[in-house]
């Protein structure tokens, strides 16, 4: 199984670097996790939002791997427990499934990928900003990991 999070972002501050770069490292090997930027579309006058949403959902679907098992982070979408993303890739790791995590730019994620994706999941109701996102869902998937391995990091 490969485990790519997906991101619309620009170039994040060292702490987000760190902070991912931590929690990746304790990821587990056989997950082939990847972390990649996506450039958003430049923010033009007279770009409107849709056009803006349409050009990154392009380049989301491009670095998407095939058959992957896709999840849109949005604010509309179920709240899991980290034990529902343990059980999730479980389940997706048995099936030999790759997973793709998708994170929208600032406009959010073009509505046609949101609904194409096979699941929606809100980290929060409240809006985060794009740095605190990516370390917050590698640390998840950490905790899912160690809760997957009976280790004590999850209480």
């Amino acid at each position: 199984m490969k485990i790519r999070l997906l991101t619309v972002s620009h170039k994040q501050p060292s702490w987000v670097l760190e902070g991912c770069a931590e929690y990746q490292k304790r990821l587990p090997r056989e997950w082939g996790f990847q972390l990649v930027e996506i450039k958003p579309e430049p923010r033009t006058s007279g770009a409107s939002t849709e056009r803006v949403q349409a050009a990154e959902g392009q380049r989301l679907r491009a670095a998407t791997m095939k058959g992957a098992w896709v999840v849109a982070l949005d604010e509309r979408g179920e709240a899991w427990s980290t034990r529902d993303l343990a059980d999730r890739l479980a389940r997706w790791q048995q099936q030999g499934r790759d997973v793709v995590f998708l994170v929208g730019g600032a406009d959010g994620l073009d509505p046609t990928l949101r609904d194409a994706a096979n699941q929606r999941v809100s980290l929060s109701p409240m809006t985060m900003p794009h740095g605190l996102v990516r370390v917050f869902v590698v640390e998840q998937l950490y905790r899912a990991s160690s809760v997957l391995q009976g280790h004590p990091y999850h209480k």
